[in-house]
């Protein structure tokens, strides 16, 4: 089974949508993560869910989490308009990794390999015109976003193989 075989269409986001759109988005279709991409429609980053959720807590309530006992659901109800005005750019940490990329010849083994060593819930698919090596030597330029392998559709078509 090939990269190809497995990949999904997945939401995505860019850059320079909202932050409040991709909340709502991961919110409708419970997603772990959305993948970013950038201005040309390549892999950017992966925008884990969770970090949009540290972004709605106020900063002393993570450096003091009794704090969010006293916070009353008036003000809770609210935490969502903190995302309004801000950009998915904004959203991701400085030092957000690259996204997994699988090219879409690489087997579910190395799939698997990808998500375990990169610790990432999603690997986009990339059909490279010149396969792996290209993939090697430039990452995803040039290459056609085929879809997502998440890690729960990987661990339920290799359990379906067991």
């Amino acid at each position: 089974m090939r990269a190809r075989d497995l990949a999904e269409p997945f939401p995505t986001v860019n850059l320079d949508d909202q932050a409040l759109d991709a909340a709502r988005l991961l919110a409708e279709h419970r997603l772990p993560g959305v993948l970013v991409l950038d201005e040309a429609g390549r892999p950017k980053a992966v925008l884990p869910a969770s970090q949009l959720v540290r972004l709605l807590v106020p900063g002393y309530v993570i450096e003091d989490p009794s704090l969010a006992a006293v916070i009353d659901e008036a003000h809770a109800d609210r935490l969502c308009e903190e995302l309004t005005g801000v950009s998915v750019r904004e959203c991701l940490p400085r030092d957000a990794p690259e996204p997994a990329v699988a090219d879409a010849d690489d087997t579910a083994v190395e799939v698997a390999a990808l998500m375990a060593r990169t610790r990432s819930p999603l690997v986009a698919v990339v059909e490279h015109p010149a396969g792996p090596a290209a993939r090697r030597r430039g990452g995803v330029a040039g290459g056609e976003l085929l879809g997502v392998i998440t890690a729960s559709n990987l661990l339920h078509r290799l359990l379906g193989n067991a």
